[in-house]
């Protein structure tokens, strides 16, 4: 089992910045694919980014492309989410997502991943 708790959401004005951490415990994620999805009101989770059990390989939904960066620290059992030109679009609750698959073309997929955390607010306000 691992849990993960994500921290440092809030609110912040468009063009502004963020970054988000998600703590593991339980396991090392050393052995897991890393990944944030996200959930505005009345929408779907969808898919942020995620990051290869190495960090070696990274990948961005198109709509954060160039804006956020996924970042792992396997030593501390941490990942993070930077989030930078802010719109009011980015505007939901931020899931932290470990998942055991080996299809990196699988990645964008909620069913890929075998735990989740609770979740960050995150408002961009216009």
């Amino acid at each position: 089992q691992v849990q993960l708790v994500e921290s440092g959401g809030g609110l912040v004005q468009t063009g502004g910045s963020l970054r988000l951490s998600c703590a593991a415990s339980g396991r090392t994620i050393i052995t897991y694919n890393m990944a944030w999805f996200r959930q505005a009101p009345g929408k779907e989770r969808e898919f942020v980014a995620a990051a290869t059990r190495n960090g070696a390989l990274t990948y961005y939904a198109d709509s954060v492309k160039g804006r956020f960066t996924i970042s792992r620290h396997n030593a501390e059992n941490t990942v993070h989410l930077r989030m930078n030109s802010l719109k009011p679009e980015d505007t939901a609750v931020y899931y932290c997502a470990a998942g055991h698959f080996s299809n990196w073309s699988t990645r964008e997929n909620r069913g890929s991943y075998d735990y989740w955390g609770q979740g960050t607010q995150v408002t961009v306000s216009s």
